[in-house]
């Protein structure tokens, strides 16, 4: 079977088994109601911080922090909930690159829906003023596009060390933070209402970063799988 077809019909493998168990998508979204209530409740203790001019940043700013945490959370089980035996099994039937793509595009699928209701919660929660909403979404997705490319290449690499949860933190971070802070640049941006031309930039720039990120799980994945 060729690449395509292979990475097909694993993705429709991770499509089924989620909407079967719906483990990763409830307990995610679970974790991202009661943050935004937790914050909600935090907030309200201090009224008057909704009218101070430092609202909005604060805002957009706590936002990509709640999905940078589910995005761990959610795509960090990737590979380290298969087991030896079934790893094995794809190993002998399916391309390496394959399993790094489906993996990629199932992830970013997964965190692409619960981005979108986690705004939707968050705007019910935490009435803010979005001059360019539509902006603020496509923002919203390339981010989910950015945490899911990177967090899946580093899940399949700590899935092959002992110690799983340092080795990621270790990892992502060197790449995380220049997305982070990209986001919160084109976020902000849409916030504001600012021209969609000055952002392109930044966007671009996230842009690549996916890209070179892909490129590298699809080159690096096959040297990993063998081990």
């Amino acid at each position: 079977m060729k690449l395509a077809g292979q990475t097909i019909e694993l993705l429709k493998k991770e499509i089924i088994l989620e909407w079967r168990s719906k483990y990763a998508f409830n307990g995610i979204l679970l974790y991202i109601v009661s943050t935004v209530f937790v914050c909600y409740i935090s907030f309200n203790l201090n009224p008057g911080f909704k009218q101070t001019p430092g609202y909005p940043i604060v805002w957009n700013i706590l936002f990509w922090i709640i999905m940078l945490f589910a995005s761990v959370n959610a795509i960090a089980k990737s590979f380290l909930q298969e087991s030896k035996a079934r790893l094995l099994y794809y190993y002998t039937i399916a391309h390496p690159q394959a399993i790094i793509l489906s993996k990629t595009i199932y992830n970013t699928l997964l965190m692409s829906l619960l981005s979108m209701l986690a705004l939707v919660v968050y705007l019910l929660f935490f009435p803010s003023k979005v001059d360019d909403i539509l902006y603020y979404f496509i923002t919203v997705l390339l981010g989910s596009m950015s945490f899911s490319t990177v967090f899946t290449m580093i899940s399949a690499i700590a899935s092959k060390a002992g110690n799983n949860g340092t080795l990621m933190a270790i990892l992502s971070f060197p790449v995380v933070i220049p997305v982070i802070l990209l986001l919160v640049k084109v976020s902000k941006a849409a916030m504001d209402g600012i021209d969609r031309s000055l952002s392109l930039n930044n966007i671009g720039i996230l842009v690549a970063i996916n890209v070179i990120v892909i490129a590298s799980s699809l080159i690096l994945f096959p040297f990993l799988w063998r081990d």
